[in-house]
């Protein structure tokens, strides 16, 4: 079949009308979407959802764009494309068939909901925010500031990992190492207190310290593991680094030793020692 058929089975008089709506179409969601945002930014309690009514808002309205278009320009009613569709579609399946998947990928996953816009995932090497579900791929902005565009499919046979799920909050889990030697419990308690003052802990949630010996190189250390809940799991890092810092200062107000401190002061005492001559 040659493009002068093809011809045959479109309304070339209602492309106008046709590239109308599609402009139309695409100027009202990028304003709806981008006033959505701002509201999203603006009332932060309520932005994970606004941001989920964006993103199926504007999934739908390109899914109505896209079957106007085809539906306003194709000449439906010719006997002619109806003999040639079975054919037609199938060369098209063909052509497109990344596309036709990646599509339905993001319709399974704004129904499946594994995620969703606002949420913090990990997927393969790529840890970040999710800022959009497309009808083709799924962008994620890394705490880096680099954007990562991932094709739908992919999210249906490999592992994603969300860290809120839905929710504003989000655990975050922070490790302290100390010498074995040290005084864990006065260690325990430095990390507690400097979580529960902290400016982004969400205190409804529970603040919880775990101890425990662990093998890092050539000797034991131990480990002060803080886990807690931000009221934004857009302050993680921010919420980690505040931890580390106070705690960093009352470590060394307390006189408790970090592995590294601790092994080089060993090493400094065995340099040292001096041996009893013989008698």
């Amino acid at each position: 079949m040659n493009p002068g058929d093809l011809l045959r089975f479109i309304h070339v008089d209602r492309l106008p009308f046709a590239l109308l709506v599609l402009v139309i179409g695409v100027v009202a969601v990028r304003l709806g979407t981008g006033f959505l945002d701002q509201l999203a930014e603006r009332f932060t309690d309520r932005r994970l959802l606004l941001k989920k009514v964006s993103a199926l808002g504007r999934f739908f309205i390109y899914l109505v764009l896209v079957i106007v278009v085809l539906t306003s320009t194709l000449a439906l009613e010719s006997e002619a494309l109806l003999a040639v569709a079975g054919s037609i579609g199938v060369a098209v399946g063909f052509a497109f068939k990344d596309l036709l998947s990646s599509v339905i990928a993001g319709v399974i996953l704004l129904v499946d909901q594994p995620f969703q816009v606002g949420d913090r995932v990990s997927f393969g090497a790529h840890y970040g925010e999710i800022k959009e579900i497309g009808l083709r791929s799924v962008r994620l902005v890394t705490l880096d500031d680099s954007q990562v565009t991932i094709p739908n499919a992919l999210f249906l046979s490999e592992t994603v990992a969300s860290a809120n799920a839905g929710e504003l909050h989000a655990m975050v889990v922070v490790p302290i190492y100390i010498a074995a030697a040290e005084d864990y419990e006065q260690a325990q308690e430095i990390v507690r207190e400097a979580a529960l003052t902290s400016a982004y802990v969400y205190v409804d949630k529970p603040v919880v310290t775990l101890v425990s010996d662990e093998f890092m190189g050539e000797r034991f250390v131990t480990v002060v593991r803080l886990k807690a809940y931000v009221f934004d799991a857009r302050y993680e890092k921010a919420f980690s680094s505040d931890i580390v810092r106070r705690v960093k200062a009352a470590f060394r107000e307390a006189g408790i030793r970090g592995p590294d401190l601790a092994y080089r002061d060993l090493e400094i005492n065995r340099g040292t020692e001096t041996v009893a001559p013989a008698e």
